[in-house]
């Protein structure tokens, strides 16, 4: 409870201040919990109670007073008009807004031209992918309608082996590869026509087996209507024999009589050798009694023997050769007009098989394509002396499509496979009426890879490589009608 005394004071305090302007009391308890009365009383003259600087409330209000005025100038858009206290500073982060903006504006317009140039050059690679496919289109359709011509290589080139496709791997002729070389031994074009396909389409007949009676041979020329069980001579010693020919002349010349056996190993980049055995015997133990060495590389297992001379083609070309035994020289050479080589019309087991030399009783011939044929075999009669062409006749089989062929009695064979066990004769064309027709002649392939078949007239024989193997087969001719 307050005394009346300190009423009466607080009473007088009142009455003396209400002459002045303004006057208040605040009331609160202190920090010992008792109730304390504070008044305050303004002074009559300003100056007589001065301050510092307004205190740091005045200074407060200003900064607020600022901020208030920066942001009504930046909703006005005359922060530089108004003179206030920020506005140098926000001019100087409008402009470096604006200098950010104007490199931002320059960075993108330089990314856009740059995206138009990769635009653009993405549109011509487009185009030219496009020319391209309509160019890889086209040339895909001059291939269904003609085969592939393989370039040859450069001069000077490092050629792969000719040789022909090894059974036992991609390995097995590397050492025929000079170092350094890489690569397979399988040339594309062998695959050309799709080797498989005649094989797929082969029929087999199911014929007994011609017995001995059956198969003896008369004089005369007719249709082939059958084939013995094939008689195995030898077997080759190493790679180089997994293809070859061999051949007997039908019509030999001194110095070599009738028994004389030839044999080419053909698997080689150089194949250059000549083995000669006086007879069956000889070439079954292995001992040749002459070895010739021929001046140009033989080309597959084409080559025949005819009338004292080796026919064949020559390496990576066109060129027919006729080597002079009795002289061991080269007797006549001629280019077999447009006749495809190396690859590019062989037989379906490959090896570069594109001129087959053959013959037969009417003499000697060439079996080949060419680019005007679209792949189908040409037949052609050569002069064995000079090798000029003397007639041709176009068959309606695809070359690719014959395992191989022959001729006998002026008549064309085709074989189906070369590698089915049991595979046919599957077509004749006769060059003396001009026609051909479907057989089925049942062979053997014992080996399961026959690389080359001729016939010999004068055996009545069909001289065969199957696999390393050196085999023959009789043959039965029907009557000539």
């Amino acid at each position: 409870m307050l005394s009346v005394a300190t009423l009466l004071c607080v009473s007088c305090l009142l009455t003396a201040t209400q002459g002045q302007e303004r006057a208040s009391m605040w009331r609160g308890n202190d920090r010992g919990g008792r109730c304390q009365y504070s008044f305050t009383v303004s002074s009559p003259t300003e100056a007589s109670c001065p301050t510092q600087a307004g205190g740091p409330e005045m200074d407060t209000l200003k900064s607020r007073l600022s901020l208030l005025e920066v942001m009504v100038t930046r909703l006005a858009g005359g922060a530089a008009a108004s003179g206030g206290p920020g506005a140098d500073v926000v001019v100087q982060q409008q402009q470096q807004q604006q200098q950010k903006l104007q490199e931002a504006h320059s960075q993108a317009m330089r990314e856009k031209a740059q995206l138009q140039r990769e635009r653009d050059g993405l549109d011509r690679q487009v185009q030219d992918l496009q020319r391209r496919l309509e160019e890889t289109r086209q040339e895909a359709e001059r291939l269904r309608s003609r085969p592939c011509v393989q370039t040859p290589p450069a001069a000077g080139s490092p050629q792969q082996d000719s040789g022909l496709r090894p059974a036992g791997g991609p390995n097995v002729l590397s050492h025929l590869v000079p170092s350094g070389q890489t690569g397979s031994l399988r040339d594309p074009s062998w695959h050309y026509g799709s080797p498989g396909y005649q094989e797929l389409k082969a029929e087999v007949t199911e014929v007994p087996v011609p017995t001995a009676a059956y198969m003896e041979v008369g004089t005369g020329c007719g249709e082939l209507v059958a084939i013995g069980e094939p008689e195995t001579h030898r077997k080759a010693d190493t790679i180089a024999g997994k293809y070859g020919v061999w051949m007997q002349d039908p019509e030999p010349v001194a110095p070599y009589g009738a028994s004389m056996v030839w044999r080419i190993d053909t698997v080689g980049s150089e194949v250059k050798q000549l083995f000669g055995y006086e007879n069956m015997e000889q070439l079954a133990r292995g001992y040749p009694t002459k070895v010739l060495l021929l001046p140009e590389a033989v080309e597959s297992t084409g080559a025949t023997m005819y009338r004292g001379s080796l026919y064949y083609q020559r390496r990576r070309s066109r060129t027919l050769m006729r080597y002079d035994l009795s002289t061991e020289s080269v007797a006549a050479r001629l280019d077999l007009p447009h006749a495809g080589f190396h690859g590019q019309f062989p037989y379906s087991w490959g090896g570069y098989t594109d001129i087959d030399l053959a013959v037969d009783e009417q003499g000697l011939w060439a079996i080949y394509s060419t680019n005007k044929a679209k792949g189908a075999i040409v037949i052609a009669k050569l002069n064995p002396h000079s090798l000029e062409v003397l007639k041709t006749w176009e068959t309606n089989i695809r070359k690719a499509k014959a395992a191989n062929a022959f001729m006998i009695c002026g008549r064309l064979y085709t074989v189906a496979s070369y590698i089915a066990a049991e595979t046919t004769i599957n077509y004749t064309y006769d060059t003396a009426t001009s026609q051909g027709k479907a057989l089925s002649v049942p062979l053997m392939n014992k080996y399961g890879y026959n690389s080359m078949i001729d016939y010999n007239p004068v055996q009545r024989k069909l001289f065969a490589w199957d696999n390393f193997h050196i085999v023959s087969y009789d043959v039965r001719l029907g009557r000539q009608q």
